[in-house]
């Protein structure tokens, strides 16, 4: 049996909170999306954002194809424990030379733990969609976005992103929200593949999240009230349920990026494929 180790990014707080609110945290969402397509890989979870908590009770390394590091609230710039831990576990994997791959959280905390720098966006929070992701000439040619146009939308949320990266690092794709999409950072004797957006996120969890950071949002501009929240919502779910409303798609500006499983998923599948699985 192959097995991942997901590294939930939130601590135990944050989690509580999208419960209560009926929200799926991230390493939920993250094996969810990665079952989807490859139902005979065993996922477990580590929570080293918790006091205490690293690899799962009886298991060693050496017991895992890989590591994947799923989206969180912190800041990768912190030196909370919360924060540390999870670097500790993952330069703890880039060791063993585990495939290693992180969306926003992970790709951030890669480029710290390897020598670059994360600092909040000057342009401010980009939610929702992220629009425009456009390919690099080493973008194009890796196999991480073989299935990936040139340029493509992803689903996205983040304050925080890389403001320069580690040495040695290639950069794979920007937009002019954030100029680090995508890249591949050495780290000891692994190389992470990480892209800022969320290729695991569903229309249903960009509702989710929205519901979870409403006040939030309507402070920060992205809604008038609630009920224009509520309204937005709805229209991400129905066609999260139905793909085949055209007209929903076209008033939320969405297409097969978002819409279609493997498209969106693209690059987390092109890393089981040639990373663990190694085919």
């Amino acid at each position: 049996m192959t097995r991942l180790l997901l590294l939930e990014g939130n601590p135990a707080d944050r989690r509580a909170i999208a419960r209560e609110r009926g929200v799926r945290w991230s390493s939920d969402i993250y094996a969810q999306a990665i079952s989807a397509h490859f139902p005979d890989l065993e996922l477990e979870v580590a929570y080293a954002a918790d006091p205490g908590e690293g690899l799962p009770a009886g298991r060693g390394w050496a017991d895992y194809a890989g590591l994947v590091i799923t989206g969180s609230a912190l800041h990768a710039y912190d030196r909370d424990p919360a924060v540390t831990g999870q670097i500790d576990l993952m330069e703890a994997a880039a060791r063993q030379g585990l495939p290693i791959f992180g969306s926003c959280w992970g790709l951030q905390i890669a480029a710290i733990a390897a020598g670059g720098r994360v600092g909040r966006s000057p342009r401010g929070r980009e939610v929702g969609i992220a629009r425009k992701i456009a390919l690099t000439d080493a973008g194009r040619a890796h196999a991480m976005f073989a299935a990936k146009p040139p340029v493509f939308d992803s689903p996205c949320i983040h304050y925080d992103e890389v403001s320069a990266l580690p040495p040695h690092a290639t950069l794979l794709a920007g937009n002019a929200h954030s100029p680090v999409q995508a890249a591949l950072i050495p780290l000891h004797n692994s190389v992470v593949w990480g892209v800022q957006y969320h290729p695991e996120f569903d229309l249903a969890q960009i509702a989710q999240l929205n519901r979870l950071d409403q006040d939030d949002m309507i402070t920060q501009g992205f809604f008038a009230d609630h009920a224009a929240i509520a309204a937005h919502n709805l229209m991400l779910e129905t066609l999260h349920a139905d793909r085949s409303r055209a007209d929903l798609a076209w008033q939320l500006g969405v297409d097969g990026d978002l819409l279609d499983d493997r498209t969106r998923r693209a690059e987390i599948i092109a890393w089981v494929e040639a990373e663990v699985l190694k085919s």
